[in-house]
């Protein structure tokens, strides 16, 4: 049984948390692309630091998932952005548009967890361990077409701005999943703490966040280039 709570305070600290993360690096990643800034993204720091800023919302969204009450309509409100995305960046940038980015992922899952919420303990714990390991070998696969990419299986020129297949990233979900079910199925979860308003809105509101988050941030950019520059 769902178990059901207006707020949890850890989660919506870690969805800030990642949302901070995120916002840091899409900056960093302007500066390199936009300016002479003597940053470069692609430093293994940064690669990490974006990549556990999207591995913390995957992981969160897996959470989440079992305190959700409809699935569907998350899924269709996800995709839908994803598709816009989709649609803006190939306009902008048709040589490395998102095919399948974490929007498109988020929104694929959001339609499989009632699916996987019914699954045991035991193929859940198995199934994140494949996912994962299998995303790992599929990385060193190619193939002569787009046709697997949301699988993770690439082929030879393939050029992206953001990706985040199935394979190994479902892994990640499975186990946010898994956290669920030991931390709050059947725990209190009337809070001993609470949060910044700020923190919760965050959290409450990330998805609005991550999709405006870079036009203003660009937006800031040009204006002081343009300023002082």
């Amino acid at each position: 049984m769902k178990n059901t709570a207006s707020r949890i305070p850890e989660i919506d600290l870690l969805r800030a948390l990642a949302l901070i993360l995120m916002i840091l690096y899409h900056f960093i990643y302007d500066l390199d692309f936009f300016t002479s800034a003597p940053v470069q993204v692609d430093s293994w720091y940064w690669f990490v630091e974006g990549k556990i800023s999207a591995v913390l919302f995957i992981f969160l969204a897996g959470v989440s998932s079992g305190f959700s009450h409809h699935p569907f309509r998350n899924a269709v409100k996800i995709l839908s952005w994803a598709l816009i995305i989709t649609l803006l960046t190939y306009i902008a940038m048709p040589e490395s548009y998102i095919r399948f980015g974490i929007l498109h992922f988020l929104g694929v899952m959001a339609l499989l967890y009632p699916f996987l919420q019914k699954r045991s303990t035991a193929f859940l714990s198995f199934y994140s361990l494949f996912a994962l390991i299998l995303g790992f070998v599929l990385s060193n696969t190619y193939i002569s077409g787009p046709w697997l990419l949301p699988l993770g299986v690439y082929y030879p020129g393939f050029s992206t701005i953001d990706i985040y297949p199935f394979f190994p990233y479902s892994g990640v979900s499975a186990l946010g999943i898994l956290f669920y079910r030991f931390k709050y199925v059947s725990s209190d979860l009337q809070a001993s703490y609470s949060l910044p308003s700020i923190i919760e809105k965050m959290s409450k509101h990330s998805l609005l966040i991550y999709l405006i988050h870079q036009p203003i941030l660009l937006s800031i950019l040009f204006l002081v280039q343009k300023t002082f520059f």
